[in-house]
Formats: structure tokens, C-alpha cells, sequence
């Protein structure tokens, strides 16, 4: 008798199913209706239909990829829900430092380079070329300060009596510039500091054809020198300041602006116009007579005179500013004071300054240094 074992029917094989993600698709609508009403979808979470309706992402998070990204087709995401937040707080501070910028005007660039960056700015301490800090750059305070101790009163006494003027400090062990009718015919030249000092000074060389003179402290040393700026950078209207000995008042500072250029300014070249003018010269009420359009002014200049260009400034000079320092607003000396007109009165004295002063531009004195040094028209 055969034995047969009995065959069990074999089940069908179904290979294991993809998870499903946690909601179920749409159902598929007919052809007809996927191309009416078939969404768009834009970007992860949005989903815009034909119909302008706005679907919201669902809630939860969403279901994660099947298979790897590459499998996919697809990047894998940025970052999570914290990477997100960072950015949008990023944005948010762009946002509000362009408004901040906007609000402000200038320094923009700035603000957005120190923002960006964690190296900070360091301001420079000084001016270059200058003595005026930072902080008093552009202030008559400011200048007063860095210059005072560059300008000098001279006082220069000769057989028809004593004149006061002023002088600049070009270098640290004495040499100073004034005008030549300050030292004209001195038989003895002393000279005072800003700080009281007082040093005599012997006559290097003159040129009266441009009232420049250069004198030289006998002793001196450690010195602040002034800065020689570029006079040919001078406009009408630049701020001046203007530091000198009027009346022998020392240090005297005024201020004002540069009225104009090139004015051809005449003066007496030497005192040798007779006693007249050299009272003039040396009366400390009366100021340094010249000439300007064909006019006198502050008495007669004598038959020796000379003419030269010269910036016209309403800062207030009075007798005794003479040879002294026209100045701008970085401390650079960019004149020096040679001439002023004051309106005399019935008693034959002259008022004070009436706004109408005059300077040898600087790039004259530079021209004419090296001839000064040598001995000028000694």
C-alpha cells in the first residue's frame, strides 16, 4: 500500500509593502478633471490651486522620504525647524540695519563693516601733518591750541624807536618768519615765547620785495615748529584763524574767513620815508601803512615800495599781528599777516579792524626760504 503524503494547497506570495505615510493621497480625479483642477505645488508646505485657493501645510511634521535622498531624486533638507528660526532672525537684523542706514544717511558702509565684522575701528589719534587732535579738528579752540606755541612776539628797537610785531616758528631750534618791515633798520631784536620765555635774535637775511624777513633765537632748542600748508589749496570763504601780538598782546587769537585772492597789496619796502611814516611805522596805535588800489591807507608808504599778490581776510588784525600766522582750520599756516587798514579819526589815531586784513600766501614764504637762509638782500 503507497503512502501519499497530502499536498497542502501553496499560498500566493505577496512581497512586503512600502509604509504608507500617515494621511492618504487624494484620490485620483478622471482626466478631464486633473487638468482643471490638478494643484501646483510651489515649495514644501504651499499649495496654490487653479481655483486661487490656498490649502495650508497639514499639521504635524512631515513624512519622512522613502528610501535615500539620491534614490529620490531630491535634496535632502537644510535643517530642522531651529536652522530656520536662525534665519529668520537673520533677515529680521538686515531688515532693521538698512532702515537704521536709511534713517542716518551717511556712514552707512561703515556701520554694516563693523557689523560684519569683529575688528574694530581704531581712530587716528592726530591730524596728519598737524598738531590738532582729532576731536578739535575744524575748531578755532582746536587750532589755538596746536599753534599758540608756534607764534612769537617780537619786539625790535631801532634809532626812530620800537615796533611790535609778530614772528612764526619754522623750526625747532629758532628760526623764525615775520615781515620785514617788523625788523627793518633794529639795532637789538628780542623775542618772547608763548610761554614767557623771552630769547634775543639776530636778523639771518630780508627781502623787502616781499616784506619777508627771517630771524634766529641765539640759545635756542626743543622749539615747536609750526606746519607750512599749501596756500595754492586756499579758497574764498575756507575758515581762518589768525594768532598774533596786537597792541602788544600777546597770543591774540581771532578768527574769521578768506575774503579773497591774489589782492595786490603795496608797502613800503624799507623806513626810509622820513619821519612821518616812520612814526607810523612805530606808534603802536597807528597800523603798517599800504597801499591798494591805487589808494593809501594807514599813511603814506613812501617813495620805496614794493607790491605783491596777497590773501585778503576779514579775521580781526591790529597793529602788532604783523609777521604774524594766518591759519587753517588743520593747523597748517597758510599766510602771514602783513598788512591791515584802519580808518583814522579826528585825532589822527586809527580805530581797530574793520575786517579788511591782507597775508603773504605761504607758498611764497617756501619759495623764498632757501634766499632767506643764504643771507636774502643783506
Amino acid at each position: 500500500m503507497t503512502d501519499f503524503q497530502e499536498q497542502q494547497p501553496q499560498q500566493p506570495y505577496y512581497p512586503p509593502q512600502p509604509p504608507r505615510p500617515p494621511y492618504a493621497p487624494a484620490p485620483q480625479p478622471a482626466a478631464a478633471e486633473q487638468t482643471a483642477t490638478q494643484p501646483i505645488v510651489t515649495e514644501p508646505g504651499t499649495t496654490i490651486w487653479p481655483s486661487g485657493g490656498h490649502v495650508p501645510p497639514p499639521v504635524g511634521p512631515p513624512a519622512p522620504p522613502v528610501g535615500p535622498p539620491a534614490a529620490m531624486g531630491a535634496p535632502a533638507p537644510a535643517g530642522g525647524p531651529g536652522s530656520r528660526r536662525r534665519a529668520k532672525r537673520g533677515v529680521g537684523l538686515m531688515a532693521a540695519v538698512a532702515i537704521a542706514a536709511a534713517a542716518i544717511g551717511g556712514g552707512t558702509a561703515t556701520l554694516v563693516q563693523q557689523l560684519a565684522s569683529d575688528t574694530p575701528t581704531v581712530a587716528a589719534s592726530n591730524v596728519n601733518g598737524t598738531n590738532v587732535s582729532t576731536g578739535n579738528t575744524g575748531t578755532v579752540a582746536g587750532v589755538a591750541e596746536a599753534v599758540s606755541p608756534s607764534i612769537v612776539e617780537i619786539s625790535a628797537s631801532s634809532n626812530s624807536g620800537k615796533s611790535t610785531g609778530s614772528g612764526v616758528i619754522i623750526t625747532s631750534d629758532g628760526e623764525i618768519v615775520t615781515n620785514n618791515h617788523v625788523i627793518s633798520g633794529a639795532s637789538e631784536i628780542t623775542v618772547r615765547l608763548s610761554d614767557g620765555k623771552t630769547y634775543q635774535a639776530e636778523v639771518v637775511g630780508t627781502d623787502p620785495d616781499k616784506d619777508l624777513a627771517l630771524v634766529k633765537l641765539r640759545g635756542a632748542s626743543g622749539l615747536k615748529a609750526a606746519t607750512l600748508g599749501d596756500s595754492s589749496k586756499v579758497r574764498v570763504g575756507d575758515q581762518v584763524v589768525a594768532i598774533g601780538s596786537p597792541e602788544g598782546l600777546t597770543g591774540t587769537v581771532t578768527s574769521g574767513i578768506v575774503s579773497a585772492l591774489d589782492r595786490d597789496v603795496t608797502v613800503a619796502k624799507d623806513d626810509d620815508g622820513g619821519d612821518q611814516r616812520g612814526q607810523q611805522q612805530y606808534d603802536p596805535r597807528q597800523g603798517w601803512p599800504f597801499e591798494f588800489g591805487g589808494q593809501q591807507f594807514n599813511g603814506d608808504t613812501g617813495s620805496s615800495k614794493t607790491t605783491y599778490k596777497a590773501l585778503q581776510t576779514d579775521a580781526s588784525l591790529n597793529p602788532g599781528n604783523s609777521g604774524g600766522a594766518l591759519i587753517n582750520m588743520k593747523g597748517e599756516i597758510i599766510g602771514i599777516n602783513s598788512a591791515m587798514y584802519s580808518p583814522s579819526s579826528s585825532s589822527g589815531s586809527t580805530a581797530g579792524s574793520v575786517g579788511l586784513g591782507f597775508a603773504i600766501p605761504v607758498d611764497t614764504v617756501k619759495a623764498g626760504l632757501a634766499q632767506l637762509r643764504a643771507g636774502g638782500d643783506n
